[in-house]
């Protein structure tokens, strides 16, 4: 039988008197040395670090000055890092990526789904809106996977095998960084490996994203919070937590309930898991968290305010219960 994490109750959600679903999970608050400062559930449970990986899947790239010699951007740089929603900007971006390197679209092998623009605008495509890879929310993180195929003349056809040189060199940098000798592997939603880490080992990660000074990780948060609008998108939950931090906090959410958040100034990372992988209780969860360890603004900004320990409200405008956060951090962190 599989061992299964000790998450507990994090948020529920009522209907009048009682709470009516409940969504478990785990938080894991880390410092820089890597020490839990606060946590709920089971921070040393093993995780599928799912999309928030990708600036670390980057890495390699970087770490080879990569960008150097393909003339590329932070704009490019950001996009490798990014769970994009599809715009213009994004597609653009991407094209010019492949274009620098000599690569295709037809070499990205994420496949393509319906951009995430639509659910973010409250949209739907017309019946005659076709989408390909571009469009894929990885294709800027597989573009990346080129172009280090590309720089050590690795075959692009076989850029996501287990056993090709680029994902070797990302695992061993994953547990480099990570600095974890717990790691299981699996296939991530694009093809991708991906791996699984003690939840307190990826809070780890990001606090070493956000306050490193290595010059590629420095590259890399600089690239992510300059242009977090490439990262995630126009209406996106991690683009208003990026906006939110000013530059100070680098932000990355995963599928299936996974978010990851550093804070430059305070040296601490923060990652959170929804066991359902539901994406509101995720976003609810998240900006709970922030508000216990004191880092949240007086004022929310309107994206983030939704997500404050909102009202549930039926279709005629009734409100009929909440999301109810179920954990205490404490204030060993607040200011």
């Amino acid at each position: 039988m599989r061992t299964l994490p000790c998450h507990v109750p994090l948020l529920a959600r009522t209907r009048g008197p009682l709470a009516e679903c409940l969504h478990y999970g785990s938080i894991a608050v880390c410092d820089r040395q890597g020490e839990l400062l606060a946590s709920a559930g089971d921070p040393q449970a093993l995780n599928f670090t799912r999309s928030a990986l990708k600036p670390f899947q980057a890495l390699p790239f970087i770490e080879d000055d990569g960008p150097a010699a393909f003339g590329l951007n932070s704009h490019q740089v950001a996009l490798m890092c990014a769970s994009h929603s599809g715009e213009a900007m994004h597609v653009r971006t991407v094209q010019q990526m492949l274009q620098r390197i000599g690569a295709a679209e037809a070499d990205l092998q994420c496949g393509s789904h319906i951009p995430y623009y639509y659910s973010a605008a409250g949209q739907t495509p017309s019946a005659q809106a076709r989408f390909g890879p571009l469009h894929h929310n990885c294709s800027g993180k597989h573009a990346g996977f080129l172009a280090y195929c590309r720089l050590h003349r690795h075959p692009l056809a076989s850029y996501l095998a287990r056993d090709a040189a680029l994902q070797v060199r990302i695992r061993n940098t994953v547990l480099q960084w990570a600095e974890s000798d717990r790691l299981e592997s699996g296939v991530d939603g694009c093809g991708a490996p991906n791996f699984a880490l003690p939840l307190a080992r990826l809070a780890f990660l990001y606090m070493r994203l956000a306050a490193a000074e290595t010059p590629s990780l420095a590259a890399l948060r600089y690239a992510m919070t300059r242009h977090p609008e490439l990262v995630s998108g126009t209406g996106r939950t991690d683009l208003a937590l990026f906006q939110a931090g000013g530059g100070d906090w680098i932000v990355k959410a995963g599928a299936d309930g996974v978010q990851a958040i550093g804070i430059r100034s305070r040296g601490i990372g923060i990652a959170v898991r929804i066991a359902d992988g539901d994406v509101r209780a995720r976003h609810v969860v998240t900006v709970e968290v922030l508000h216990q360890l004191g880092l949240l603004p007086a004022t929310l900004p309107p994206a983030l305010a939704t997500h404050w320990r909102p009202q549930l409200v039926n279709l005629s405008g009734t409100v009929v219960g909440t999301l109810e956060p179920l954990f205490e951090l404490g204030a060993a962190l607040r200011k």
